[in-house]
């Protein structure tokens, strides 16, 4: 999605990105001393990178999600991915499922959608950034920098219903409504060598002169 955007532009937006204090997480204004939710990755762990795999650079897939300490009363969970450092006035979504049974207490890696890949049969995924169900792998703009991927887990209480493909309002209204918990994890990708690669044709021998 970002990914093809010319170096110079990424180096550019440097300074541009939408903020941590902007994902749902932090904006929801859940109040103080509300219960926390472990959230944790076999494949990562917080504040490090992802694995390619996972990425826009590799086969796309979602990762693989665990949680516990969810509380008694919980009927649901919601799971919102978002880009904390895309070059918007808000984070990129890159992910929401919604109606997620307390009992499963995880998500199989590509369990979401994503290109070339069904997902997991009867996961309700609402709406990414691309109008999409689906899993929006990571691609930030070369020469932006580290991008911070917030994955956020958040219980929920009553039985919110939810739209056949919910975006991002629809959610932060339902969770504003009946969140009782919630649980952050953070991992970060960048493109290090800040470029596109592009095939190079192989000389062609001494120019012709005269």
């Amino acid at each position: 999605m970002l990914e093809k955007l010319p170096e110079v532009i990424g180096h550019a937006l440097h300074g541009m990105r939408a903020g941590l204090d902007k994902i749902i997480f932090n904006t929801l204004g859940m109040r103080q001393g509300m219960a926390s939710i472990a959230l944790t990755s076999v494949a990562f762990a917080d504040h490090a990178p992802l694995p390619p795999r996972y990425t826009a650079d590799g086969e796309g897939v979602s990762p693989p999600l665990q949680w516990t300490d969810l509380p008694a009363e919980t009927t649901s969970l919601v799971l919102v991915v978002e880009d904390a450092d895309s070059p918007t006035p808000n984070p990129l979504v890159q992910a929401i499922v919604v109606g997620l049974r307390p009992s499963e207490g995880k998500l199989d890696e590509a369990a979401i959608p994503s290109r070339d890949n069904d997902g997991a049969p009867g996961l309700h995924v609402g709406r990414n950034s691309a109008l999409q169900a689906a899993w929006l792998p990571p691609d930030p703009p070369p020469g932006h920098g580290a991008h911070r991927y917030a994955f956020q887990i958040f219980a929920l209480g009553g039985a919110p219903l939810f739209s056949a493909s919910p975006g991002r309002d629809e959610i932060f209204n339902a969770l504003r409504e009946h969140a009782l918990a919630s649980g952050l994890l953070i991992g970060t990708w960048e493109r290090p060598d800040g470029s596109i690669k592009i095939e190079e044709a192989a000389p062609a021998g001494p120019l012709a002169t005269g």
